[in-house]
């Protein structure tokens, strides 16, 4: 399968050395050690997802949360600032993707509405074989990004300024990947309508959703729209852990190519949602 088009507006890197953005204040390391310790807690009550994490994860992810509570000073790119809580809200909801993830088994994924890099950048230092290419239609979260990217030294990591909406009429991007990812982006209607046009026949949305339940009129007006554009049958899924309360995961099979008038022009999918 061929690898998506890099975008020029933000390359990912940066020419300025990383320290000159972010100078990484005692505090901000004090920190992100303090979440490091606290996901270490929280990944003892899951050892499957704990063993399959490769050698050096911690000390990238505490680099990585030392980096964004230092780039929200700068722009406004998360709410959740307490290390316990980055390390359950953030980090700990990010890698409970990882068994869906290694089961779909995918080698390119989009992450729609990227803001801090979550999940795709913990998700990136954890299976570090698969590409992930992040979008933010916010070009200083993009910049941000790019920047997390370079510090954490991530070859598998792009990053993109742009709306979903533009991505999806572009030919470099329009149904060339086998995952999309969004957490906390979008109703299941408009998230359909901005990820399914991303996505190769056979490749799937994954979600990060609050506790849904089949009876939820997101979830019914998901599936009449997911079927709208080449979806299959969208299916909810616990990840089983305790911490993260009722959180779920959605998940939507592209079973069909969607049709050209997919997606609407820019705005249109949330001011007029299918389903």
């Amino acid at each position: 399968m061929r690898k998506p088009a890099d975008q020029p507006l933000v390359t990912g890197k940066t020419e300025t050395p990383p320290e000159r953005h972010f100078r990484l204040p005692s505090t901000d390391r004090g920190e992100a050690a303090e979440a490091r310790n606290t996901l270490e807690e929280l990944l003892a009550d899951l050892p499957a997802i704990a063993g399959s994490l490769p050698e050096g994860f911690l000390d990238a992810v505490e680099r990585f949360v030392a980096l964004l509570l230092a780039g929200n000073r700068r722009v406004n790119v998360t709410r959740v600032t307490s290390p316990r809580e980055v390390a359950r809200l953030h980090l700990l909801d990010s890698l409970a993707a990882l068994p869906q993830i290694d089961r779909l088994a995918p080698s390119q994924a989009i992450d729609l509405g990227s803001g801090g890099g979550l999940p795709a950048l913990p998700l990136a230092m954890a299976r570090t074989g698969m590409h992930w290419t992040m979008v933010d239609s916010v070009g200083k979260k993009a910049t941000i990004l790019a920047e997390f990217v370079q510090a954490l030294s991530l070859p598998n990591v792009s990053v993109i300024a742009d709306r979903a909406e533009a991505l999806g009429r572009s030919v470099a991007h329009r149904e060339r990947y086998e995952m999309v990812t969004a957490r906390a982006c979008a109703s299941l209607p408009v998230l359909a309508e901005l990820a399914l046009p991303l996505l190769t026949v056979g490749g799937s949305l994954l979600a990060w959703k609050g506790p849904l339940t089949e009876a939820d009129a997101e979830v019914r007006r998901g599936r009449v729209a997911s079927g709208q554009l080449g979806g299959g049958r969208l299916r909810i899924v616990d990840p089983g852990v305790t911490a993260l309360g009722g959180h779920r995961f959605v998940i939507v099979p592209k079973e069909h190519a969607t049709e050209a008038r997919f997606p609407r022009r820019a705005g249109e999918p949330g001011r007029r949602p299918l389903g």
